[in-house]
């Protein structure tokens, strides 16, 4: 029998009525204690890391997560964390930055609705989630919600009530969960080669601008001064206005004189940018060899940059562990 720690963090899941709105009050303790039928399958212990609304959310928080992982992980089979749901994409991405190459089940996990109400989805979410952290074959950072089982570099919340929440963008799903059997479609355990590794240093000075028509490149420039990289996210397979005072080529061009990191993305959730069908991006990339998010989710993308910046400052070496695949985040780098 597997000997799974399962981790509070907050979120919905986790959530009591109050007189201003849901807040995060069940302990971890409590939690497990609606899940009975998990002890046919694995002995689970609780870590109340952290109580909050997944709002509050922040990378300090993801480092206090990896961390927590990182103290226990000799002493269990597999972890399973209970989070909000509204920036459950982000600490996926980021735990999978975090601790790298685990062979042991590292499970992000929710609901939409507490789990002390009669109508929720959250039991089924926690018992699949212990399932699969005990399954043999389950390795590294996933997500499993409605029956999904995720990539931790994959996941989105696309649906704000709805049971079935979170998709897989860009990548097929790892398994589905159906009357507590586990139907893996990718089962790939067997090729993880190198040891687990952990990081415990995170920039947090990155920024997101998303571009609407008639924005002003001043914006950019402000950026500038308060942050070491931001990802633009622009519109279709990506490019940058080229208005006549050509007043977004010269903030590009002071973000890179500064050595600072840019990275364009789009605003289009599926199938990624490519950069160079068009003129308003295949000239401003070569010009300044702006790195490109390709597949990558908005999520994975922002917290990949976090952990980079958090071991590397030199641009070459930036730009390599960029388009380095990690657990499944970027597949498409045929033309970087």
């Amino acid at each position: 029998m597997k000997h799974i720690l399962m981790i509070a963090t907050g979120g919905t899941i986790a959530s009591k009525s109050s007189d201003s709105g849901l807040k995060p009050l069940i302990t971890s303790k409590e939690l497990l204690g609606y899940v009975p039928d998990a002890l046919r399958f694995c002995q689970a212990d609780t870590l109340q890391l952290l109580n909050i609304d997944s709002t509050n959310m922040q990378p300090s928080h993801w480092l206090m997560i990896a961390s927590a992982i990182r103290e226990h992980y000799h002493d269990y089979d597999g972890f399973v964390i209970c989070h909000g749901t509204d920036t459950m994409a982000y600490t996926a991405a980021a735990l999978s930055y975090l601790i790298q190459n685990s062979s042991k089940p590292i499970v992000i996990t929710g609901a939409q609705k507490p789990i002390d109400l009669e109508i929720t989805d959250a039991k089924t979410n926690l018992l699949d989630s212990l399932l699969f952290a005990s399954h043999d074959r389950a390795y590294g950072v996933t997500i499993v919600f409605g029956g999904k089982v995720i990539a931790g570099t994959r996941g989105k919340k696309e649906r704000t009530k709805s049971y079935n929440a979170f998709s897989s963008i860009n990548f097929p799903y790892i398994a589905t969960i159906q009357d507590q059997h586990v139907i893996f479609y990718l089962d790939d355990k067997a090729l993880l080669k190198q040891p687990v590794r952990f990081y415990d240093s995170l920039n947090n000075r990155v920024a997101l601008l998303k571009l609407i028509p008639s924005m002003e490149a001043g914006v950019l420039a402000y950026l500038a001064g308060h942050y070491d990289a931001v990802i633009i996210e622009s519109f279709g397979v990506g490019g940058l206005p080229s208005y006549e005072s050509g007043d977004f080529r010269k903030a590009i061009e002071q973000w890179i004189e500064a050595g600072k990191t840019v990275v364009m993305t789009t605003q289009v959730t599926n199938e990624g940018s490519n950069m160079s069908v068009y003129e308003v991006g295949k000239t401003i990339k070569q010009e300044f060899g702006l790195l490109e998010a390709y597949d990558m989710t908005l999520e994975a993308t922002v917290t990949k940059l976090m952990w980079i910046l958090g071991q590397a400052r030199e641009p070459e070496k930036i730009r390599e562990m960029f388009y380095q695949t990690v657990n499944r985040d970027i597949l498409y780098t045929a033309t970087w």
